[in-house]
C-alpha cells in the first residue's frame, strides 16, 4: 500500500488559546468540526482538510488524555524534537509579512537556489517551526 499524502499533524500543549489565535489569527486556518473526545482540542483545517490537529493538555485533569493517547512527559511538550519543521505551501507573501509583523511574531526568511522557492520560518507558540514556502517571484 504506498503512502499518498500527509494527513495532517498533531501537537500537544497546555496552550490551546494561544494556538487557537496563531494558527487561525497568523496562517489563516479555520477551527472545524473535531470528534466529542474527552480532552480539550482544535481540529484546523485548510480548504476543506483538517490539517493540524491541536491536543489540549490540562494538568488538573490529564487522565482522559493519557487514556486516549498515552502519558507524555511536560518537557517533552515543546518545540520539534527530532522533528525539524513542519511545512506548507502558501501565496500571498507581502500579506503573510504583514501578518506577522502585526501579531508581533519573528520570522526569518530565505530563497532556495535553483528552486524558485522563498521560504519562512516562524514559531508557533509551543515552539514548533513552520516553513511557509512561496513561489521565489513572491520575494
Amino acid at each position: 500500500m504506498p503512502i499518498q499524502r500527509l494527513d495532517h499533524y498533531s501537537i500537544r500543549t497546555s496552550k490551546l488559546d494561544e494556538c487557537r489565535k496563531f494558527y487561525v489569527d497568523v496562517l489563516s486556518l479555520e477551527v472545524g468540526e473535531r470528534p466529542p473526545f474527552k480532552f480539550p482540542g482544535l481540529w484546523l483545517y485548510n480548504e476543506g482538510r483538517a490539517v493540524v490537529h491541536i491536543i489540549g493538555f490540562d494538568a488538573n485533569d490529564p487522565k482522559s488524555l493519557r487514556e486516549y493517547l498515552g502519558d507524555r512527559p511536560a518537557e517533552e511538550m515543546n518545540g520539534t524534537g527530532s522533528l525539524d519543521h513542519v511545512a506548507f505551501t502558501a501565496t500571498g507573501l507581502a500579506e503573510m509579512r504583514e501578518r506577522l509583523s502585526r501579531h508581533g511574531i519573528a520570522f526569518t526568511e530565505r530563497t532556495v537556489p535553483n528552486l524558485m522557492l522563498h521560504q519562512v520560518f516562524v514559531k508557533d507558540p509551543n515552539g514548533v517551526t513552520i516553513e511557509l514556502n512561496y513561489a521565489a517571484s513572491e520575494a
